[in-house]
């Protein structure tokens, strides 16, 4: 309560931070509040008090977060993740050079190792400054705070009025302030003329709120008594003491929620973690075998060190790096031209793993634009003709011949005070500039489109406006008076339903004025009731044709004191108006819970409102019982963990909860309600509550997306594994605490960036299957050199020329895969089981595909061998002498000798032949690699990107293998075609049995082959 006289704290405590606050300065008399903060309702403060309590509270502003360093982002991008295993990988092929050299005498030494080490830290590096430049570009959370804040405003102190910067005002100031300006702290009312704020950045309400001097609830955030920083005056004027500066204020407490929440490792980042650890498992598992084997095979300590070191490097898939952040970005790019603009690249995966989306009503789901949508005159509720977003109306005007109808219209066409800005006819009527308020405007819309372009300012012009009452809280009736002819003038009014039937003796129907009757309050009642239901605000019309002989023309009308009837009038009938849903919501709802995706609405707006729209767009199914937990149950406990079934939780299949009522709630209960309800409505939420849902949701292993626009949406936005923006009518502070911006504001386009998440992670998937496959073969000759002492049939550079050149293009091609048949049809992923790199993706890359690619490659070596004289026996346990260049005579198997540089110009053509047949079954692996579960035909060969890269490798590899001076660097030679030739089976194997595997998995899903190979 007396919070605002504590020292300044900047390190309040996450918990305390997610409590709703709780205040009674709104509630307690005037008097009061001038005597808690020692203030006066005419001359506020004094100066130096002004200046005491600055020093002590410290300035009106947000109190900015510690900002990380941006070396240390730097080094996190450069030496973070995956990036950290290549630079391990990188500092091995330096120490083995290192090593190499300490145990050689000669002066030449083999420079694969330190070209390896080069080549690595350069690709790291460069991918790194990328990634960082990316993730630079979301900007600083609290600039957009900050931009909130008004740099001036009008404070009273010792009786005088002046202008200072907000910054200095304290608690105890008497500030005011008009229609325009931004409320310069939280504040209660001590004085109001037709005062209206839009609170809609902090509670979601689009409508706007009007502001006096009387407590209307407990919530500090819907009494009309008082104005919170930062928030807009639309209208009137008012006064106010300030009762709450800087990180005191309500957005203050949201800015600190914001910046204190830690969103957590992206999906896709623990992901790539997973895939480090296992990486690293084979790799040193493999490594360590291989170095106990040396020194068992009597190799030098140092020597089998190198050998450990090699087989760790060649088991890193040193493409990975480039491939993923190329690919992630290819598909930041794509979204973008889906109006979806991905802030974070690691982001682009995660709205595919989403399996609940928290999604806020006004903006998102809704037009955020009030329309008309019912209508209820000649006793029946009837449908209204719906204006186009975005195109003019073309339709039937269904009504224009009924009396009723033409009399309601005349009424809601002339009592009104808003108007069009300016004549804009070429632009469609819903995108027009209308001054007005929310309802208003509504009806204003739908009487031009109903009249035509510019009728309804003609219309006016013929009954120009003599007199007006305009519309306030105590009468909650708009008036106005018009000349209906030379010879008569005609009232209207609008406002509060049954305040109207109230001021009416007579109504009108079918052609006929009668008496209001018992039978017509009836059906009065049940209209309004029904149309209440939708959702939908409600205003009643009315008119009065008045006497000719009581108010001849030029009778001069008083508004302050009226001297005219403002009974017995004639009522007309209802209009009824709703934010509605979005076109193509609905559908997208629908898509996404085909999907296994569960929506849920997470509103600031009244649950009947929720309520109604969440029916209208799916969330809410029509023929589901609905539990709504919206009002106090004096049998609950609030300190109970509540079950489902029992009491409040009723077992129903949806629910909706008032944020009154969650705040009753414990956590156990809540986690009950998310796990057990499949169609769920939050209403009148808080900013913290927001958070509070999302944690829930994330507690009971959901991957939780939020959509929100407001300040009240940033806590939850930046908690959430993904938080998607508005970037129309969304805040700076929404869009900065977001991953995502909605550049159209629309719902729909959400599926689109599902479908692009979960496309991205099934072709990384296929990528890394891919790229994996190819260590077999990359590590065996090592292995082959080690174990059985044949000379190296590739050299560490060739297997670089895979990784980072052959491979390389195909990898990132995948990014352009179209998606496979079922995948908006398949559940959201399971984070738990559901890996990116699973037991089955390494066993099937390396024990089946990799292992054909492997024979393929140890054929083709022993044929080059034989057709030189070296049969496969006669090479076992020959590498040491192979290696001595002080060895010139080497006999092969026909006798013939070898000088050292002949056998090291024959190991290069091994070196070439081996590389060769991994490009040929890697272009068989790659097309196989298309699809994880249709067959090649259904997927089709639309990828012309991937169909390119088969091509450029295709060209690489010649140019490798037979242009002078690369081929020497490089250390590979050309070789005959024919032995070539001999890949092309086993390419061809590899292409038929992953088809076969994928027929098995598409007829017996759940069989052997499923559960073993299907990644």
């Amino acid at each position: 309560m007396f919070g605002c006289f504590k020292k300044k704290k900047t390190n309040k405590s996450l918990e305390d931070l997610k409590k709703d606050v709780v205040i009674d300065d709104h509630e307690i008399p005037l008097d009061a509040l001038f005597k808690r903060y020692t203030t006066s309702e005419k001359n506020g403060i004094s100066e130096a008090e002004a200046t005491n309590r600055l020093n002590r509270d410290g300035p009106n502003a947000l109190t900015p977060p510690k900002q990380t360093s941006k070396w240390i982002k730097l080094a996190g991008s450069i030496f973070g993740g995956f990036n950290f295993l290549l630079w391990c990988a990188a500092s091995a092929s330096a120490v083995g050079y290192g090593m190499d050299l300490s145990m050689s005498d000669d002066e030449e030494v083999p420079k694969d190792n330190m070209y390896m080490a080069i080549i690595l830290a350069t690709v790291v590096t460069v991918t790194g400054l990328f990634d960082f430049y990316q993730n630079r570009k979301s900007g600083n959370l609290m600039d957009s705070f900050a931009n909130m804040i008004p740099p001036k405003t009008l404070v009273v102190r010792d009786g005088a009025t002046r202008e200072i910067e907000v910054k200095d005002l304290v608690v105890g100031d008497l500030v005011r302030f008009r229609g325009g300006d931004r409320v310069p702290a939280d504040l209660r009312v001590t004085l109001a003329r037709g005062l209206k704020v839009d609170n809609s950045s902090l509670t979601g309400e689009s409508e706007p709120q009007t502001r006096n001097m009387n407590c209307t609830s407990k919530n500090a955030l819907e009494t009309k008594n008082l104005c919170m920083f930062s928030t807009s005056v639309l209208e009137g004027s008012g006064e106010g003491i300030i009762i709450g500066t800087g990180d005191r204020t309500f957005v203050g407490r949201i800015a600190a929620l914001t910046t204190q929440v830690d969103p957590g490792p992206t999906p896709l980042a623990k992901e790539i973690n997973h895939f480090i650890k296992i990486i690293s498992i084979v790799a040193f598992t493999v490594g360590i075998a291989f170095f106990i084997l040396a020194l068992v095979y009597e190799y030098p300590p140092l020597k089998a060190i190198v050998f450990f070191m090699g087989i760790v490097v060649a088991n890193v898939p040193e493409g990975i790096v480039p491939t993923v952040t190329v690919s992630l970005t290819l598909t930041a790019v794509k979204m973008r031209k889906k109006f979806c603009l991905v802030k974070k690249l690691q982001a682009v995966e995660t709205l595919g793993s989403t399996s609940t989306i928290c999604s806020d009503k006004t903006g998102t789901l809704t037009q955020n634009r009030m329309t008309v949508t019912h209508l209820w005159f000649d006793g029946k509720i009837k449908d209204t003709e719906i204006l186009p977003p975005n195109d003019h109306f073309k339709g039937e005007k269904k009504y224009e011949k009924e009396d009723s109808y033409q009399k309601l219209l005349r009424c809601a066409t002339l009592c009104s005070r808003s108007h069009f800005r300016v004549p804009e006819f070429d632009v469609p009527l819903a995108k027009r500039v209308v001054n007005g308020d929310a309802s208003e405007v509504a009806i204003m819309r739908y009487c031009e489109m109903i009249r035509g372009d510019g009728q309804v300012d003609e219309f006016r012009k013929i009954m120009p406006k003599i007199g007006e009452i305009p519309f306030n809280s105590t009468n909650k009736y708009q008036l106005s008076i018009h000349p209906m002819s030379k010879k008569q003038n005609i009232l209207v009014m609008k406002g509060a339903p049954e305040k109207i039937l109230k001021l009416c003796s007579t109504y009108y129907q079918n052609g006929e004025t009668k008496n209001v009757s018992k039978k017509f309050e009836k059906e009065f009642q049940q209209a309004y009731e029904t149309l209440g239901s939708y959702g939908e605000r409600v205003l009643g019309f009315c008119d009065l044709e008045m006497s000719t002989t009581k108010f001849p023309p030029g009778f001069k009308f008083n508004m302050e004191e009226p001297n005219f009837p403002i009974k017995n009038l004639r009522f007309l009938g209802l209009i009824s108006m709703i934010d509605p849903p979005r076109p193509g919501v609905p559908e997208a709802v629908r898509v996404c819970q085909n999907a296994g995706i569960r929506v849920v609405m997470v509103t600031g707006d009244h649950p009947i409102t929720a309520r109604a729209i969440a029916n209208q767009v799916h969330i809410i199914e029509e023929n589901v019982q609905v539990t709504e937990i919206v009002n106090a149950d004096p049998k609950c406990d609030p300190a109970s963990d509540e079950i489902y079934g029992k009491g409040r939780l009723k077992p129903t299949g949806a629910v909706v909860i008032h944020g009154e009522q969650l705040t009753t709630m414990s956590p156990k209960t809540l986690k009950a309600v998310v796990t057990n309800y499949h169609q769920i409505v939050f209403a009148r939420t808080s900013p913290a509550q927001k958070l509070q849902i999302v944690e829930a949701f994330q507690s009971v292993g959901n991957i939780v997306g939020v959509t929100g626009d407001g300040v009240n949406d940033a806590p939850a936005l930046r908690k959430a594994d993904i938080g998607i923006a508005m970037g129309i009518t969304g805040t700076d502070v929404s869009k900065q605490a977001a991953d995502m911006i909605l550049l159209n504001d629309n719902f729909a386009s959400i599926v689109t960036g599902v479908e692009e998440g979960r496309l991205i992670f099934d072709n990384l998937k296929k990528s890394i299957a891919y790229t994996l496959t190819s260590n077999i073969p990359e590590i065996t000759p090592f292995m082959s050199y080690v174990l059985f002492g044949l000379p190296l049939p590739m050299s560490i550079i060739a297997i670089l020329m895979i990784d980072l050149g052959t491979d390389l293009w195909p990898a990132i091609s995948f990014a352009y895969e179209v998606p496979e048949s079922d995948i908006m049809q398949r559940a959201p992923r399971n984070p738990l089981y559901d890996k990116l790199v699973n037991k089955r993706l390494v066993m099937f890359s390396y024990m089946q595909i990799g292992a054909i690619q492997a024979c393929a490659g140890f054929t083709t070596y022993f044929v080059l061998m034989m057709s030189n004289g070296w049969f496969p026996q006669d090479l076992l346990n020959i590498s040491e002498q192979w290696d001595n260049k002080y060895i010139d005579d080497l006999e092969d198997s026909y006798g013939q000798q070898w000088s050292y540089e002949s056998r090291k110009a024959l190991e290069s053509c091994c070196y070439g032949t081996f590389f060769f047949t991994i490009v040929v079954t890697q272009w068989s692996d790659l097309f196989a690699s298309k699809t994880r579960k249709n067959s090649l035909v259904m997927q089709g060969m639309e990828n012309h990107v991937l169909n390119t890269s088969v091509i450029f490798t295709c060209f690489l590899a010649i140019f490798v293998l037979n242009t002078p001076f690369v081929n020497e660097v490089l250390g590979v030679q050309g070789f005959r075609l024919e032995i070539g030739f001999l890949a092309l089976p086993f390419a061809f194997f590899i292409g038929l049995y992953d088809e076969v595997r994928r027929y098995f998995i598409r007829t017996y899903p759940g069989g052997y082959i499923y559960k073993e190979t299907y990644y």
